[in-house]
């Protein structure tokens, strides 16, 4: 199975209105994420950078009352985390992200009041910026699922 499609199926399990954002040229993925019941947002600034992947998906949802900003790279993040990370949103977090092991985690959410500061994300560095300004209010789950911290970026990284 696809890292991206396993992702995806572990939100749309919990958040039926996921949204992915691609960027062009991903046709083959585009279709298996449509076909998993995703919303499919194309980014064409994704060269610039994560966080104009989040600004674009944030932008398409703008009525929404918070965001669970989650990665495709990450296709071990167990459902029963990303209901945590709802929850938390649901009891009024801010900002809320399961940590494992001190590690800060994804997903992570983001209360209705940051919708203006992550339409803006613009670099490489996702929303590290909105959490920086956010740490005060950031509330952190403590989970014993190290799928929270584990990213597939090469094909030995699933060793």
């Amino acid at each position: 199975m696809p890292i991206a499609l396993a992702a995806a199926q572990h939100l749309c399990a919990v958040l039926p209105d996921t949204i992915a954002v691609v960027s062009d040229g991903h046709g083959d993925v585009v279709r298996l994420l449509e076909n998993a019941g995703l919303q499919i947002i194309v980014n064409r600034r994704a060269h610039q950078g994560i966080g104009t992947s989040i600004a674009c998906g944030v932008t398409a949802s703008q009525d929404a009352q918070g965001w669970v900003v989650a990665l495709a790279d990450m296709p071990f993040v167990p459902e029963k985390i990303i209901q945590s990370v709802v929850a938390g949103l649901q009891h009024g977090s801010d900002v809320v992200a399961p940590v494992y092991r001190q590690q800060r985690g994804h997903p992570v959410g983001f209360s209705r009041r940051h919708a203006n500061a992550l339409m803006k994300l613009s670099t490489d560095d996702g929303a590290r910026s909105v959490i920086a300004m956010n740490r005060a209010t950031l509330d952190l789950i403590e989970v014993d699922e190290e799928g929270v911290v584990i990213d597939i970026d090469t094909i030995d990284d699933l060793d």
